[in-house]
């Protein structure tokens, strides 16, 4: 049995190894939406994601790729016993300004596009909360000495 301390505790716990599972959810999102035959947009739309972030990343200081963050909070809906849920607590986008017009990105791309990285967040929080129920599960399971 969990006890609210130890719920706390574990809790802390999941939060601390948060990173790690990002980076390979990460990975793992990216390489099932944007590599191979099955890739949600084409080469030449991924490499203008690509330099639209390296704009982005020069202009403002932080681009589309890992600009994506996720928190972890308690909520009784999750998959696991103690109701911890991943969460996406800022969506990478680009903006509506200075990516408009003839020689930059006309306003179906772009939402298009926004709507590709509002899906790989999804995604990524998705693997992430896979990682976090095993977690769970491993924490909960009783040790043999």
């Amino acid at each position: 049995m969990v006890t609210n301390g130890n719920q706390r505790a574990l809790l802390e716990q999941a939060r601390q190894r948060l990173d790690e599972w990002r980076y390979v959810a990460r990975d793992r999102a990216y390489s099932e939406m944007f590599e191979g035959r099955d890739a949600v947009l084409s080469d030449a739309e991924l490499s203008q994601l690509d330099r639209i972030d390296s704009r982005l990343a020069r202009e403002i200081g932080e681009g589309l790729w890992g600009a994506d963050e996720y928190g972890i909070i308690q909520n009784g809906a999750a998959g696991n016993d103690l109701g911890f849920r991943v969460v996406c607590t800022s969506h990478p986008g680009i903006p509506y300004e200075g990516y408009r017009g003839l020689q930059s990105l006309d306003e179906a791309t772009r939402e298009q596009f926004n709507d590709v990285l509002w899906d790989y967040c999804r995604q990524v929080a998705e693997y992430i909360q896979d990682q976090l129920d095993e977690f769970v599960r491993e924490s909960a399971e009783p040790t043999t000495p």
